[in-house]
């Protein structure tokens, strides 16, 4: 999905997410698993982390060049990306990268370390356009909606 590189493709990314995240259907045709149904907390969790990455994107990259998010709502998680023209890597993101703390009284530099603290995996991978920064957030199973045909209620002998 196309983003304006404008502050508002934050609120737009998220709306784009939690949408999708609510609207996702719990089985797949023809599957044999059902398909996690995110829990408020997670689809919270999901839209933030979301706009992390698309204000660091909006923020960091050349005004009027394009921005594409991605979702992916897989049987046990969901995966968000976001595609950007500047082939700059962005470090920190992966476990075995450093991110340097933020400065607690610092109003900036936080949402990179919420992505990868909030996330189970996250990185950047360089692209033949530029770059994708993407983060993947588990989706539990006690969130999942199962789809079974309601038993009929026993009615009562009177």
């Amino acid at each position: 999905m196309p983003l304006p590189h404008t502050p508002a493709a934050a609120s737009i990314a998220r709306v784009l997410v939690r949408t999708a995240l609510a609207e996702s259907p719990c089985t797949e045709p023809d599957a044999h698993h059902d398909r996690p149904h995110p829990s408020p907390t997670e689809r919270d969790t999901a839209e933030l982390l979301t706009a992390e990455l698309v204000t660091n994107a909006v923020e960091h990259t050349a005004r009027h060049a394009p921005l594409e998010l991605v979702l992916e709502v897989l049987p046990t998680s969901c995966r968000v990306e976001v595609r950007d023209h500047d082939p700059t890597p962005v470090a920190g993101l992966t476990r075995s990268g450093s991110l340097e703390e933020p400065d607690p009284l610092s109003e900036r530099g936080r949402g990179l370390s919420l992505v990868r603290r909030l996330s189970s995996s996250a990185g950047c991978r360089t692209t033949k356009l530029g770059k994708t920064v993407w983060f993947t957030l588990p989706l539990t199973n006690r969130s999942r909606a199962r789809l079974t045909p309601a038993r009929p209620r026993e009615e009562a002998l009177e």
